[in-house]
C-alpha cells in the first residue's frame, strides 16, 4: 500500500472506531453456532434498483384432482404402479430414488481422490390427495396428520438408519418437480456434510456449557423477542441470528426435544398451529404461494446411535424461503456467496419483523 492510501486508511480507522454501530446501516458478519459457519450482512446493499432475474407469478389455481398428476389418488406412476385411492396421507418408495440399499464401496484410488460408498434408500410422502392445495392452506387435522406422518417416519425409519432426512421442496423456485403437496424423506447409512458440523458443535456446547446449544438459543431468543415470528406453549418460530437466506427461519422446541418421535401430543398439536400460523404468515408476505426447502434435523438414529448424541441434540426445522424482494425476486447465491460466504442483504430483526407483521395479517392465497 502506498504512503499516502496508508495515510488515507489510518485516518479512516480512527474515524470508524468513534462511530456507532447501526446494524441496519453497517455491515457485520454473524456466526452460525451449528456450523461454525459466518454469513456476511450488507444491510444497506438493500437500497440498490434491481434489473435482474424475476420468478414468474402463481399460476391459476389448480383443480383439486389432476389425471396427469404422478402423485394424484387412482393414478398411474412412471413406473407402472398405480397410486391408491388414498384420503389421507400416502406413503411410497420414490421410483427415482437417489441412494440405493445394495451400492457397494468404490475402490481405494488416491488420497486427493478420495471417495466412500453409501447406502440408503428414499421414499415420497403425499400430504393430501388434494392437488390444489399447499401445506399453508391446511386446515387442523390436516395439518395434524402431516405433523404425525412426520412422526411416524422417523421413528419407524431411525431404527434401522443413522440419518432420516424428512423435507420439502415447495415452488418451480425451489426446483419442486409437482405442486401437489408432498415432501420426501432420505435414509442414509451415515451423517451428510451439515448434520456432522450440528453434531460436532451441539455437543462441544453441551460440554462446555451443561446444556443443549439450542435450548439455550431458544431461551435467548424468547426473552429478547426481536427475532421472534411466532411463539406457542411449546414451540418458538424464529428468524435465527445467522440466518443467510432473506426470510430464512427455524422452528424448535421449548423443552429439550432430541428427536421427532420424541414429542408429546401436546407438542404435536402446538406445533400444528404454529405450521398454521407460519406458512399462510409467508404467503401474506409477498401475497404469493411463498416458495421454500423445509427439513426436519432430529438426532441420529440406528443401532449405533448413542445417549451421548441425543443428549446434544435438539430437534429444530430448517425453513429456507428463497424470495428477497417480491412475489417475482428472489435471492441468487452466486459470486462471493459461491466464492467467499454467503450473504444477505436485511438483518434478520428486520426480516423478523416483516414475517410478524404477515403473520398478523393472517390468511393464505
Amino acid at each position: 500500500m502506498a504512503a499516502a492510501d496508508l495515510k488515507r486508511f489510518r485516518l479512516a480507522s480512527r474515524t470508524i472506531r468513534g462511530m456507532a454501530f447501526d446494524p441496519t446501516e453497517h455491515p457485520h458478519r454473524r456466526i452460525n453456532p451449528l456450523t461454525g459457519e459466518a454469513v456476511t450482512v450488507s444491510p444497506h446493499r438493500a437500497k440498490r434498483p434491481w434489473q435482474g432475474a424475476q420468478e414468474s407469478v402463481a399460476q391459476a389455481k389448480r383443480e383439486a384432482y389432476d389425471p396427469g398428476c404422478y402423485l394424484c389418488p387412482g393414478n398411474t406412476r412412471v413406473n407402472g404402479d398405480v397410486n391408491p385411492n388414498y384420503v389421507g396421507t400416502f406413503v411410497f418408495e420414490n421410483d427415482f430414488p437417489a441412494v440405493k440399499v445394495d451400492a457397494p464401496d468404490p475402490p481405494e484410488d488416491h488420497p486427493l481422490l478420495a471417495s466412500r460408498g453409501v447406502r440408503g434408500t428414499t421414499q415420497v410422502i403425499c400430504y393430501s390427495p388434494r392437488h390444489d392445495l399447499t401445506l399453508a392452506e391446511f386446515d387442523a387435522p390436516a395439518m395434524r396428520s402431516v405433523v404425525d406422518l412426520w412422526v411416524e417416519r422417523a421413528e419407524t425409519l431411525g431404527q434401522d438408519w443413522r440419518w432420516v432426512q424428512i423435507f420439502e421442496n415447495k415452488g418451480e423456485a425451489m426446483g419442486a418437480s409437482n405442486p401437489h403437496p408432498h415432501g420426501q424423506v432420505w435414509m442414509l447409512d451415515d451423517l451428510p456434510t451439515l448434520p456432522a458440523k450440528e453434531l460436532e458443535k451441539q455437543q462441544a456446547y453441551l460440554a462446555q456449557h451443561g446444556e443443549p446449544l439450542l435450548v439455550a438459543y431458544q431461551v435467548l431468543e424468547r426473552s429478547r423477542g426481536e427475532r421472534v415470528v411466532a411463539e406457542g406453549d411449546h414451540w418458538l418460530a424464529v428468524v435465527p441470528w445467522w440466518a443467510t437466506w432473506p426470510f430464512e427461519l427455524m422452528i424448535v422446541p421449548v423443552r429439550h426435544v432430541p428427536g421427532l418421535p420424541d414429542l408429546t401430543e401436546a407438542e404435536k398439536d402446538d406445533l400444528t398451529g404454529l405450521l398454521q400460523r407460519v406458512l399462510p404468515g409467508l404467503d401474506a408476505l409477498f401475497e404469493t404461494s411463498f416458495p421454500y426447502s423445509m427439513g426436519w434435523h432430529g438426532a441420529p438414529s440406528g443401532p449405533h446411535a448413542t445417549q451421548a448424541e441425543r443428549d446434544a441434540w435438539q430437534l429444530h426445522l430448517h425453513l429456507f424461503p428463497p424470495l428477497l424482494r417480491s412475489a417475482t425476486v428472489r435471492k441468487f447465491m452466486v459470486g462471493f456467496e459461491m466464492l467467499g460466504e454467503p450473504q444477505r442483504d436485511l438483518t434478520a430483526e428486520q426480516a423478523a419483523a416483516r414475517v410478524r407483521d404477515a403473520i398478523t395479517q393472517g390468511g393464505s392465497l
